[in-house]
């Protein structure tokens, strides 16, 4: 009966793992952001920011940023006086939010017709 219990909680384990991943296995080109796919708090994408679970969408800083000077925390877009207690530490973004920070990620090399510095010159 316990081993039976203990392959339960590795397996509940490793898809909770899964979900938190991003939706890819590592060492691949890192997976489209997508509304299908949950994101935990302050994972960063390069270009787009950081992800605020709570409210479903990236922002410029992470989540409960503290600046010192005007002592007061940031998330959710805005600057606050205290530090948001959200229970909630991962979600699936907005979907229309996905396919904005999708097209702003610098992290994917993105095809093309290649360069337009490049030019020939042909001499008669």
């Amino acid at each position: 009966m316990k081993r039976s219990r203990k392959i339960r909680l590795v397996l509940i384990g490793g898809i909770s793992a899964a979900a938190v991943s991003g939706c890819g296995p590592a060492g691949r080109p890192p997976p489209p952001l997508s509304a299908d796919c949950v994101y935990t708090n302050n994972s960063f994408v390069p270009g787009v920011g950081y992800y605020h679970a709570p409210f479903r969408a990236w922002y410029r800083l992470p989540y409960n940023h503290y600046d010192p000077h005007t002592q007061r925390y940031f998330y959710g877009g805005e600057w606050w006086a205290t530090a948001c207690e959200s229970i909630t530490n991962l979600s699936p973004p907005l979907a229309q939010l996905a396919q904005q920070a999708e097209a702003q990620r610098t992290d994917i090399a993105r095809g093309g017709f290649g360069s337009t510095s490049r030019s020939s010159w042909i001499s008669s």
